[in-house]
């Protein structure tokens, strides 16, 4: 319902034809943005399906290096990557030694993996189990094969523990077996001794 003062004045048209007019800009403009939305959406499936095959590539990749490989423990810790292929050079052709070091100390951990040409040269390896290298028995294993958001063991919420202790305080022995713990500091639940 129009007021009284909408009925004094005169209608114009023209007015209505540049708010038409608006409209029509408005209605063309958002359709763009709809069609480069679109067309932005339709780039991103496209490298997101790209990027999930070079994912399955590496980590297919990874399975076969892992299958080419052995896990070496117990290794001495002045040991060179060129000492250890000299050791296993008996097998067949090695592509890679690998020694980890501790990263923030840069010392080796004491154990190495051994990479080779061909899978079938890992069961020629594992011949070499507890054979002694530079005054130690030296641990050979086929590498395994990590599986992502699967752990082993102790990792962040992992084994911590249950139950209060013996000593009623944080670490001690538990009464479910095992050690649990280390320093803590003197927070709460601390007993002494």
């Amino acid at each position: 319902m129009s007021s009284p003062k909408d009925e004094d004045k005169p209608h114009d048209e023209t007015r209505d034809h540049v708010d038409a007019d608006n409209e029509e800009e408005e209605i063309s403009a958002m359709k763009r943005r709809v069609a480069e939305m679109e067309a932005e959406a339709a780039k991103l499936r496209e490298m997101q399906a790209s990027l999930d095959q070079s994912r399955q590539d590496l980590s297919e990749d990874k399975e076969d290096v892992d299958n080419r490989s052995i896990f070496v423990g117990n290794v001495d810790y002045s040991t060179s990557p060129e000492e250890l292929q000299a050791h296993f050079q008996s097998c067949g052709s090695i592509n890679r030694v690998t020694i980890l070091l501790d990263k923030f100390t840069g010392h080796p951990k004491g154990y190495a993996y051994v990479e080779f040409s061909e899978p079938n040269l890992v069961a020629q390896a594992l011949v070499l189990n507890d054979s002694v290298f530079k005054g130690r028995n030296i641990k050979v294993e086929p590498k395994r094969t990590n599986i992502p958001g699967m752990s082993r063991g102790r990792g962040r919420g992992g084994f911590r523990g249950g139950g209060r202790g013996f000593y009623g305080g944080r670490g001690g022995y538990v009464r479910g077996g095992g050690y649990r713990g280390g320093y803590r500091g003197r927070g709460r639940g601390y007993a002494p001794y």
